[in-house]
């Protein structure tokens, strides 16, 4: 019986000692009861989690992003997708006769092609007097002038050989009173360890220079202090010994007029190639035939194709204003020359600036600019009969006005001048590079144009 009467007793035991506790928990005795109970303050700090320590901020790089000058002319247009890197500021560049220009560095991942054709449309249509055009069609110096401003254009492409690092171009636009340019024995200013003006970027990390090679115009200007040669051998491709003679000459011509771009393959020793055989874009088409008919046409206002305006609502869904032929584009398309919704085919909404160009396309783009006047009527009896073609009935019913059209203009219809002689259209085969360039050689119908040969010596 003892053992069981041990726990109620220990039970009565704590709770006498507990009340003494309880009672005094005011006084003086009860609070240095608690304080010599409570927990050591260092033990308790000893067994806190350690805190982890801030990591330091390292500075992000300075933005990309430049703030234009405030004296940037409206009138010189910008290139869509293009970002401004760096400023110099007028007083710290080679200044000319007349003032200090002003140099604005830019990049662009877009080809330098496109770049320059982007700027020789934009410049023309803004009624600027183009006084020096780059020896190639993918680097050089375009300088021109207008009410008093002097615009020199510098575009240099720079090809990536680093495996995940994409090409890109790099231009300036560097502007001022007009007097002596850039193209006319001032070279164009490095901006190496000059101060950039960064807006509210901070800092701006300075870009490598561009390369100081002499580049010379078609006009036989030179960009630099070294003898002046003939540019004609500057712009020839490099692979145009394998086409008819008749080909080869009017791409050679076109190239000299600044029309043609090389095939945009990478690597060194490849920037002069034509690729005469590889197919054609419609978006380089569209690019080329926009270009060659206002440079034929550079004295007659009337003929030109008015480029499109980034502020218009695009006339396909898949070229936006932001695309770098959206001017072209949409300026063929608001001419009536692509069929569009604009031209009452609302079915047409995607213009497919990628896909390969064919030949009935080919043909129902260009015709309309030989012939300035409404296409006559058609059919595939007449198609037939006319031309010869044993596949007329394949052709689009879209094309076959166009195709009929063509053969009145004698030798110098394009299927004539691009395919020869054929009694197969072959309406949907890819139109060659070579093939392209022979139908932009010559605009006109029935004896009344303009060609090639004829602008370079207008020149």
């Amino acid at each position: 019986m003892l053992p069981c009467c041990r726990f109620p007793v220990s039970l009565v035991l704590l709770a006498c000692c507990l009340t003494p506790l309880t009672a005094c928990s005011n006084s003086s005795l009860g609070e240095q009861l608690q304080q010599s109970l409570a927990a050591d303050p260092q033990l308790r700090a000893s067994q806190s989690p350690i805190s982890t320590p801030t990591p330091t901020v390292t500075a992000s790089p300075p933005a990309t992003g430049v703030d234009l000058p405030a004296d940037f002319p409206s009138e010189i247009p910008r290139y869509p997708n293009s970002q401004l890197q760096q400023v110099v500021p007028s007083g710290t560049a080679s200044p000319n006769a007349n003032g200090q220009p002003t140099v604005t560095r830019w990049t662009s991942p877009d080809s330098s092609d496109r770049i320059l054709g982007f700027y020789r449309q934009a410049l023309q249509t803004g009624n600027w007097q183009v006084m020096e055009q780059p020896a190639t069609s993918q680097q050089g110096t375009l300088v021109a002038q207008r009410q008093g401003l002097t615009l020199t254009l510098t575009v240099q492409p720079i090809v990536s050989l680093s495996p995940g690092n994409a090409a890109k171009t790099e231009f300036t636009l560097q502007y001022g009173p007009a007097g002596p340019t850039v193209g006319q024995g001032s070279p164009v200013p490095t901006a190496t360890g000059s101060p950039a003006a960064t807006g509210n970027s901070g800092s701006l990390t300075s870009l490598p220079p561009f390369q100081t090679t002499t580049t010379v115009g078609i006009s036989g200007t030179s960009t630099g202090s070294a003898p002046v040669t003939s540019g004609l051998t500057a712009l020839s491709f490099t692979d145009l010994d394998k086409l008819p003679p008749d080909l080869r000459s009017q791409i050679e011509d076109l190239a000299r007029l600044g029309v043609l771009s090389a095939s945009g393959t990478k690597g060194v020793g490849k920037t002069n190639e034509f690729a005469p055989s590889q197919p054609l874009t419609r978006r380089e088409y569209a690019r080329w035939l926009v270009t060659a008919n206002n440079l034929l046409f550079a004295s007659r206002p009337a003929q030109q194709i008015r480029l499109g305006q980034d502020t218009s609502q695009p006339a396909f869904r898949d070229v936006p204003p932001s695309d770098p032929d959206f001017a072209a584009i949409q300026g063929l398309a608001e001419a009536g020359i692509l069929p569009s919704a604009l031209s009452g085919d609302s079915t047409t909404v995607l213009f497919n600036p990628d896909k390969p160009l064919t030949r009935e396309t080919m043909v129902q783009w260009k015709v309309p600019l030989d012939t300035r006047q409404a296409l006559p009527k058609a059919t595939v009896d007449a198609v037939q009969q006319t031309w010869g073609f044993r596949d007329a009935a394949r052709i689009d019913p879209k094309a076959l006005q166009a195709v009929l059209a063509d053969h009145q203009n004698g030798d110098q219809a394009n299927i004539r001048r691009a395919f020869g002689y054929t009694a197969l259209f072959q309406p949907k085969k890819p139109v060659s590079r070579a093939e392209a360039a022979a139908s932009l050689w010559y605009f006109g119908f029935q004896g009344d144009g303009q060609s090639a040969q004829d602008a370079l010596k207008s020149q």
